[in-house]
């Protein structure tokens, strides 16, 4: 099934499932706004691990290397040991050396600051062309550091969207990127980004979601399958009695 034909995959659903996540959540600006090179190596270290688990890792890296410099100079390992509480130390500290030394060879710098005025095509192609940068980790570093209309899919935004048929259920997370940013009304890339992590963390969970308290379980096809529904209505299909706000 193509994108087009999935129950949410439309401009008037997407606009009235942030309505109700607004009203639900209330306002969804991203978390932070930082450095983006900054940004860019917290993101490094959020793969895999929660954001507390992140932050602790890239406040451990800071104190003990006051410079970028500095942690491009430091053995591996000592950078590892450094950065263990973010999990994968021993992959994220090589890779944020990688990083790193490629910045400072093409910008003659650790900043990524030109980036802030380059068209979001141009800055994205410069992310996801740095080692170990996939699409996710570019997005983050546009919405968050950049201030850009991005939509970073993480596993929560991959399994929401899946669910709530906005995009193929067998989708990876890589062409889920596409399909939203595609998809998604201009504006509302960041702002539903927001959403669906708040919606994914709360309610919509792995491995059952809470459908009973979801605002959008009279859209989504998924909900009957968890709310009690007979076998043969599970096909799939959204309740159109109750359309978008």
């Amino acid at each position: 099934m193509s994108a087009t034909e999935l129950p949410n995959a439309n401009t008037r659903r997407l606009r009235a499932i942030h309505r109700r996540l607004v009203k639900r959540f209330g306002e969804l600006a991203p978390p932070r706004a930082t450095d983006p090179l900054d940004e860019l190596v917290l993101t490094v270290l959020s793969q895999h691990t929660s954001d507390l688990n992140a932050e602790r890792a890239f406040a451990s890296l800071r104190d003990a290397y006051p410079s970028w410099a500095d942690v491009v100079a430091a053995r591996s390992g000592d950078v590892a040991d450094v950065i263990r509480s973010g999990g994968l130390a021993n992959t994220k500290a090589p890779r944020i050396q990688s990083i790193l030394r490629e910045v400072a060879e093409r910008e003659g710098d650790y900043s990524l600051e030109r980036l802030r005025g380059a068209p979001d095509a141009e800055a994205r192609e410069y992310l996801t062309s740095l080692p170990g940068i996939g699409p996710k980790t570019a997005a983050v570093v546009l919405s968050f550091a950049l201030g850009r209309d991005a939509m970073p899919v993480d596993t929560h935004v991959h399994r929401v969207t899946r669910r709530l048929g906005i995009v193929p259920d067998k989708v990876s997370a890589e062409r889920a990127d596409r399909i939203l940013h595609d998809l998604v009304p201009e504006g509302l890339r960041t702002p539903l980004h927001v959403a669906f992590i708040r919606l994914g963390r709360e309610i919509c969970k792995a491995p059952i979601p809470r459908c009973s308290v979801c605002p959008l379980k009279d859209l989504c096809p998924t909900a009957p399958r968890y709310l009690g529904v007979p076998r043969e209505l599970r096909a799939g299909r959204p309740n159109r009695a109750s359309g978008p706000d």
